[in-house]
């Protein structure tokens, strides 16, 4: 089998963990765990030359410069595609497959996820590739520990060779939804990240969205730059709707299976997420900068400079950048996106 291509996605507001992530400085692209950033993290995945070949990259052009630099430092032969406009997940994908050969397997892998497992990760495209090389689109199934809200649901189907054929998708249940998936069996999370060949998912995306496929057609064929570097014609692509991989293909598409992926994942799509994947002291808590809890426990303090002391509170995120504070419990944290401030930095 020929190499994998990773397409490697870079999008998002930024708003998830403001004030550390913010519009102009999304969260791929800054170290949350480790000195390393997501974006390198999801590079260095990917950096196997016997498995991989080098990446096309899919980044705003508000963000090239944080991109190109970082990709630098972690592997060769980068193309960079660069999206004047988000417009999700679909129209990105389908940019990076019209830069491909149709019969190339590409692997698009979301840049702002935390994968614990380098080896299971491998192993999980290696079993995608297999199965997307005879057609079929391959999503990564997540093993769901948790009644989860925040994440879709995949439900797993009959055996198919290194994979299972996917009965269906459900978008973001509630908690009850959750518990009973968890109690049933057979559900997984989608991880985000899929595989499939690039002429096979243009012909889908051309059968489901036809529009969208002739917008993003013409956008590329009146591209402007270089093989390593260019931009989809501007009033082209501003025409395009923004829509998911998920709704345009997946969910419509018949040939659709799902590999196992038991990787250690975490999309730290929120700060709670984030406290999970950070090691805690003693006392349960976590303290990065200067800060000191006292009679708490899970809490999390992370201050770029001021001194944060937190006393007699369980389970609270204290945030300092620059100018701005954030405190919310972890509950809560999928609400900090609704902060006005962070909307408009």
């Amino acid at each position: 089998m020929s190499k994998i291509v990773p397409v490697i996605l870079c999008g998002g507001s930024g708003t998830r963990l403001w004030p550390r992530s913010r519009v102009t400085r999304p969260k791929p692209f800054i170290p949350l765990l480790g000195r390393r950033t997501l974006f390198e993290a999801a590079l260095d995945r990917c950096n196997d030359p016997q498995q991989f070949a080098a990446p096309v990259i899919v980044v705003g052009e508000g963000h090239l410069a944080f991109a190109r630099p970082q990709a630098a430092g972690v592997t060769q032969g980068a193309r960079f595609i660069v999206e004047p406009f988000g417009r999700n997940t679909a129209p990105a994908i389908a940019l990076a497959a019209h830069a491909l050969d149709p019969d190339d397997v590409m692997l698009a892998c979301p840049s702002d996820q935390h994968v614990a497992d380098m080896g299971a990760f491998r192993r999980a495209a290696a079993d995608a590739a297999t199965l997307a090389g005879d057609d079929w689109l391959v999503a990564f199934g997540i093993e769901a520990t948790a009644p989860e809200t925040g994440y879709g649901y995949i439900r797993r189907g009959e055996r198919l060779g290194t994979g299972f054929r996917v009965e269906g998708f459900t978008e973001k249940p509630d908690r009850a939804t959750a518990q009973a998936f968890l109690a049933q069996g057979g559900y997984a999370w989608n991880g985000g990240i899929f595989a499939f060949r690039a002429g096979y998912y243009l012909s889908e995306l051309a059968r489901y969205r036809p529009e969208l496929a002739a917008q993003v057609a013409t956008a590329h064929r009146q591209r402007e730059g270089d093989g390593m570097t260019w931009c989809p014609q501007r009033e082209a692509f501003a025409a395009i709707a923004a829509e998911s991989v998920d709704y345009a293909v997946m969910e419509n598409a018949t040939r659709v299976a799902m590999v196992d992926a038991a990787m250690g994942w975490s999309d730290i799509g929120n700060w709670d997420a984030l406290a999970s994947r950070r090691e805690t002291d003693a006392g349960g808590n976590i303290i990065v900068g200067p800060g000191e809890v006292v009679d708490g426990r899970g809490t999390m303090i992370d201050s770029d400079g001021p001194n944060v002391a937190v006393v007699g509170l369980d389970n609270v995120v204290v945030v300092v950048d620059g100018n701005d504070v954030l405190v919310v419990s972890r509950d809560a944290a999928q609400a900090v996106g609704r902060v006005t401030r962070c909307k408009n930095q």
